[in-house]
């Protein structure tokens, strides 16, 4: 089964998704429906649990690829950012002190403001710098400084910064610009709705080494795991424990998308009711299944992000199977 190029609406395979169940004692309390997809860069799904055709929005994982102009225009190079200003352009972060600050050095080496960003200030902050995309919202209006774009509409559709956006991903989807489909993300930055193979086919490229700008974003990313997310958060302690080798970006509502480094084949994952303890039960269960990780890792991701009240736990049902080419 191949998507490499006009990726079909109508692709299913005969796999059931996979069911995550939450137990109270002996007795299903809830369920959940997921699924999953394996691609390599060529578009081939490879494996997968339920229709990897299922289209739903990408959401915060997709800002690595929104990184792409950041990188490609000059504009980090050029602000001398390093590894750690491009992981926070790619990071939904937790907002502490250290998060903040490097979003604030993004915009401080572009000789910009705070009050420039167009992110939300969350509840109960005291600025915009403190939104989890805040990093993102950075390097989006140093990008358009640096291309002597307008920075007050930069999270237009239209903006010749997310027109870039949408050239870069359909690029690598293989799909003409035209066909992706765009809406506002809770941030105010547009988000992309995709199959669940091309998400999984975008993290296969961005873990192959084959493209030197998604090469720099994912080794930021898993040089400073801390910035994209926080202690104590998934994706944060997921890449700690792979040692260089698992490259992880959730996003809302149910979504987790997964890259193998060196090995061009990227995991999409997503929940169906969008629960994020069901989305983090099944990247583990893949994890096991894949060997992408090792049984003590596993083991102290699950004590430490799939806490349960006692008497309650998860049981994820189900398993990735290989589709024929």
């Amino acid at each position: 089964m191949s998507l490499s190029s006009g990726f079909s609406a109508g692709i299913r395979s005969g796999t059931p998704p996979l069911e995550v169940t939450l137990q109270r004692g002996s007795i299903r309390e809830s369920l959940h429906r997921v699924h999953a997809v394996v691609c390599d860069v060529r578009g081939r799904v490879l494996m997968c649990a339920g229709n990897p055709g299922f289209e739903t929005f990408i959401r915060s994982a997709l800002k690595p690829f929104q990184a792409l102009p950041f990188i490609s225009s000059g504009a980090a190079e050029q602000m001398d950012v390093g590894d750690r200003g491009v992981a926070i352009s790619c990071a939904s972060h937790a907002g502490t002190n250290t998060h903040a600050r490097e979003a604030f050095k993004l915009l401080w080496k572009a000789e910009l403001d705070a009050s420039q960003l167009q992110c939300p200030v969350p509840e109960g902050a005291e600025s915009s710098l403190q939104h989890n995309c805040s990093g993102k919202h950075a390097a989006f209006l140093a990008t358009s400084r640096k291309m002597v774009w307008p920075l007050e509409t930069y999270l237009q559709n239209d903006h010749p910064l997310q027109v870039e956006v949408n050239r870069r991903v359909a690029e690598l989807l293989g799909l003409p610009a035209e066909e992706l489909v765009a809406a506002r993300d809770d941030c105010g930055a547009p988000t992309l709705r995709l199959q669940l193979a091309q998400m999984a086919l975008l993290y296969a490229h961005l873990g192959a080494s084959q493209h030197a700008e998604l090469e720099k974003i994912s080794r930021a990313m898993l040089a400073h795991p801390d910035l994209v997310a926080g202690d104590g958060r998934f994706d944060t302690e997921l890449m700690h424990r792979s040692h260089g080798q698992v490259l992880s970006k959730g996003g809302a509502e149910g979504v987790q998308c997964l890259s193998r480094i060196g090995e061009g084949l990227g995991v999409a994952i997503k929940v169906e009711d969008g629960s994020r303890r069901a989305k983090q039960a099944v990247a583990l269960h893949l994890l096991r299944q894949l060997e992408w990780l090792t049984p003590m890792g596993l083991q102290e991701l699950e004590e430490q992000v799939l806490v349960v009240n006692p008497g309650v736990h998860l049981e994820v049902n189900g398993a990735l199977r290989f589709q024929q080419s």
